[in-house]
């Protein structure tokens, strides 16, 4: 089969396409003929060893998909045929990928393998964030860094359906623009956004603050919070991790969060099914549906990883294997 491979540890560009031998079926696991997977900030990190999963190379990257089950072990849940979402971890660009049973979830007829592909990593993490970490109650106020992104657009989509107040940051107006049509309340510049934020919440403050960016803006972070309110650090796609003055954290009881999704999944791997049962009534429902940025084939991985690894995707960017 074909598949994507990370051969040298030299970034996106270095990703080329080869012929590998095509997984066969295991005890807990089923086999998936990818038609569409999403691509991931920790796929561009792996391309230089620097998530914190570093396998060695060659490997082939990509954490997630949407396709059909075409193979399984005897008593499976799983049929051949059946439709489904996964997240295999590694693997996914490919045009099959075996998976781990607890790791496959059914994909709803309405729901498109380009949708089901851009929704376990986002989704599932935001989901993680909010629920498990931030404690979001109905009507709070959530601030959502890098908002165009697939993270950002995930959290405005699932905070608003917590009934959540949205206010997205953006650093440019083609991305107001994807930020709003996922549904945030207030779009603001990420130039003043505290000062934006603070008149947009009569000077309140916000609840939560969603930050998959990190860099230099995150002392403003702390500053946008109301009492009691929380930063949830789920990545830092500016490139510098920040530091944190702890006596900032006494003047209003605020409180500075990790997410870390795959840590904690990973030590109870049915959590995640749990997940996503919780989101297939949203999705149903409509309230739910991933902004696409862009797709590219497989033969185009690197333009893919580069898209993100630039900075310059809106929405989520996906690569298609199969026709969908």
């Amino acid at each position: 089969m074909r598949a994507a491979r990370v051969t040298t540890l030299d970034g996106p560009s270095s990703v080329r396409l080869d012929d590998v031998e095509a997984p066969t079926v295991a005890p807990g696991h089923v086999v998936v003929d990818v038609h569409e997977a999403g691509v991931a900030f920790p796929d561009v990190l792996l391309t230089r060893g620097l998530y914190q999963m570093r396998p060695d190379p060659p490997f082939t990257p990509g954490a997630e998909c949407a396709g059909v089950v075409s193979a399984v072990p005897e008593g499976s849940a799983y049929s051949v045929g059946d439709r489904v979402a996964a997240f295999p971890v590694l693997g996914a660009f490919a045009e099959q990928v075996l998976v781990p049973e607890a790791l496959t979830f059914p994909l709803p007829d309405a729901v498109s393998f380009v949708a089901g592909a851009a929704l376990p990593m986002n989704y599932l993490t935001v989901h993680f964030a909010l629920t498990q970490r931030g404690r979001l109650e109905r009507g709070e106020v959530v601030l959502v860094h890098g908002a165009a992104g697939g993270i950002g657009t995930a959290a405005i989509q699932l905070a608003r359906a917590m009934d959540a107040r949205v206010i997205a940051v953006v650093s440019s107006e083609e991305k107001a623009a994807v930020a709003q049509a996922a549904g945030a309340h207030h779009v603001v510049p990420a130039d003043g956004f505290l000062e934006a934020t603070r008149e947009l919440t009569q000077g309140r403050g916000v609840d939560v603050v969603v930050d998959p960016v990190g860099g230099d803006r995150f002392t403003d972070s702390l500053r946008a919070l109301a009492p009691e309110g929380r930063v949830l650090v789920i990545g830092f796609t500016a490139g510098s991790i920040p530091e944190v003055k702890v006596n900032r954290l006494l003047l209003n009881n605020v409180s500075v969060v990790g997410v870390g999704w795959g840590a904690f999944w990973q030590k109870q791997p049915e959590f995640v099914r749990t997940q996503w049962d919780a989101l297939l009534p949203l999705l149903e429902r409509g309230l739910l549906d991933p902004p696409i940025g862009s797709r590219h084939a497989l033969d185009d991985v690197a333009a893919a990883l580069t898209e993100i690894d630039e900075r310059r995707a809106t929405g989520k960017v996906t690569i298609t294997v199969r026709g969908s």
